[in-house]
């Protein structure tokens, strides 16, 4: 691997984290130059992560207006919602003992449950037996952080919530997980025309 792609590779990674920890909106317009500028490289080897990042559907490129995230609108946030709950009942189905996911502490943090909630995802892909499966819900759990962080003021008990789920975690408890993963996100598929006007209030706020 050339020296390129190696500083691409590490910024991907680094990018991919400030879209997962949701410092931009949905909808966001991402600058190169000042990513260049906070990582301390130059413009180009930030373009090529950008893309790679475009081609993972974690950003949008416009012809005319650059990189941007995702604004998800009503029917494809519902989809996505839906994809996510379907590829999660079937990661906790294909687990295994065999597999170590990460640990994970005992209760999310109250502060961070944006984060919370992708730990929690993510440890679940992990301990699937199925590679593409694994991958296939990460994809879908970074793709949705955004919109997490732009919309956790609109759920005053998300902590309540996201605490039961990862007891049941904790405890291997099968069918109340897969309980507790319907019910979090069939709340938000119906929250759905509420979420994308909350995002699109932020965005204009923005702007």
């Amino acid at each position: 691997m050339n020296a390129m792609h190696t500083k691409s590779a590490f910024l991907f990674e680094r990018i991919r984290r400030v879209l997962r920890e949701g410092r931009y909106l949905p909808g966001q317009h991402i600058e190169p130059l000042a990513l260049a500028r906070e990582f301390k490289t130059s413009v180009t080897p930030v373009r090529y992560a950008l893309h790679q990042l475009a081609g993972a559907d974690l950003i949008e490129m416009h012809p005319r207006g650059g990189f941007h995230v995702p604004m998800l609108f009503e029917s494809a946030l519902e989809g996505r919602y839906a994809w996510l709950e379907r590829l999660l009942l079937d990661a906790i189905d294909g687990g295994s003992a065999a597999r170590t996911a990460a640990e994970l502490p005992a209760a999310p943090d109250p502060t961070a449950i944006p984060d919370a909630a992708w730990a929690l995802f993510n440890a679940i892909a992990d301990a699937t037996d199925y590679e593409e499966l694994c991958t296939a819900l990460k994809r879908t759990n970074d793709q949705l952080a955004p919109v997490r962080h732009a919309k956790h003021a609109l759920l005053d008990d998300a902590h309540d919530e996201l605490s039961a789920l990862y007891r049941h975690w904790a405890a291997r408890d099968v069918a109340s997980l897969k309980a507790g993963v319907r019910a979090y996100h069939q709340r938000r598929i119906a929250m759905v025309p509420r979420i994308v006007s909350h995002l699109s209030q932020k965005r204009a706020k923005t702007h």
